[in-house]
């Protein structure tokens, strides 16, 4: 009898249930032995107190195109990890007991950067474990995708191309908030599929005098409206050139409710041109996967049912040069994969006429 858990952790985006479905799918399809499947519910909090459901074939049937997770989410940090909870528990203690009390032969862990660390902790604890990738920023290093990253990308870009009518029914200037604390890969993807005119990203660090100048060039060649996109995480060239605690000061000090509103203010301020703010949000993690999103995940559910089937564990599973493989979680663990402003989209964008607000 093979005991497989499976849990969601971290932010959810759309295809986490896809995801499982295929796991749960290739395993009772290809393994020669009966399975089993535990599904810990919110979390890595499920597997520390032992709150889980069993799945099998039915409860994952029909789970292709619908959105979230049905085992429900939470974050655990993992610089938390070795803090005992409220009430005295030791968390990776607490973890390793269940995996064994239930007899479990493997755990999937469905995360991104940080669930993916803890992954690669109870694999060195001894637990055997299989990560995959999901998260809607496709930051998580050795892959290059993830799941929940295409369905985003199209909810930001039907942002985008939305606010452009009224956009342009008044003649104003939109700054369209859209995920990325850390990295750019939704803005940048969205920014240029919406057809934006300035995109900022954490990455490359803007100049307020360049937006303006973008900004400014539109409306001399007959731009009625101006679109100009911006990460959560964008930062100025002079905020990037700050130590990091005077950084965080700095940050601590804004009165303004995110950057996009501090952004448009100056906008506004400088061009004389009215400014709108305009923040898709949650948005960009719910509803249905898009196609791109079901079938990648269906391929990573594939790919980790399959290892399980053989017995292999201690990886993420990726896609690496258009080809599925198994990169070990060790390799990963703690790495982000930032958007390389030398990269070929980004030069493209610039060749487009795209402003990064940097030159």
């Amino acid at each position: 009898m093979l005991r497989i858990g499976i849990l969601t952790s971290g932010g959810d985006c759309q295809a986490l249930n896809a995801t499982m479905r295929a796991i749960v799918r290739t395993v009772l399809n290809e393994s020669k032995e009966p399975a089993e499947f535990y599904g810990f519910l919110d979390g890595y909090r499920g597997l520390m107190y032992g709150h889980y459901r069993k799945l099998d074939w039915t409860d994952v049937s029909g789970l292709l195109t619908v959105g979230g997770t049905i085992l429900g989410t939470s974050r655990t940090p993992f610089k938390y990890l070795d803090q005992p909870d409220e009430h005295g528990l030791n968390k990776v203690e607490a973890m390793k007991s269940t995996y064994r009390r239930l007899k479990l032969d493997y755990l999937c862990v469905l995360g991104g950067n940080g669930s993916l660390k803890t992954a690669n902790r109870l694999n060195e604890e001894g637990l055997k474990v299989i990560g995959l990738p999901k998260t809607i920023d496709n930051d998580t290093w050795g892959t290059d995708m993830t799941f929940g990253f295409p369905s985003a990308i199209d909810i930001a870009t039907k942002a985008i191309d939305d606010i452009k009518t009224t956009a342009s029914s008044h003649g104003r200037v939109f700054v369209i908030e859209i995920m990325g604390h850390k990295v750019g890969w939704i803005p940048l993807y969205a920014g240029v599929a919406g057809g934006a005119d300035v995109i900022l990203i954490p990455e490359i660090p803007y100049e307020m005098d360049k937006v303006v100048k973008a900004i400014e060039q539109r409306e001399k060649r007959g731009g009625r409206f101006a679109i100009v996109v911006v990460a959560e995480g964008a930062i100025t060239k002079e905020e990037a050139a700050l130590p990091k605690k005077e950084y965080k000061a700095r940050v601590a000090q804004r009165t303004d409710p995110s950057v996009a509103y501090a952004l448009a203010r100056e906008i506004e301020a400088r061009t004389g041109r009215e400014t709108r703010v305009a923040i898709p949000g949650h948005t960009q993690r719910g509803g249905a996967p898009d196609a791109e999103d079901r079938i990648f995940a269906s391929q990573c559910g594939a790919v980790a049912g399959h290892a399980i089937v053989e017995g292999d564990s201690g990886f993420l599973v990726a896609k690496v040069d258009g080809k599925m493989t198994r990169v070990p979680l060790a390799d990963i663990a703690g790495k982000l994969k930032y958007v390389d402003p030398e990269s070929d989209l980004v030069r493209e964008a610039r060749e487009l006429g795209i402003s990064f607000g940097d030159e």
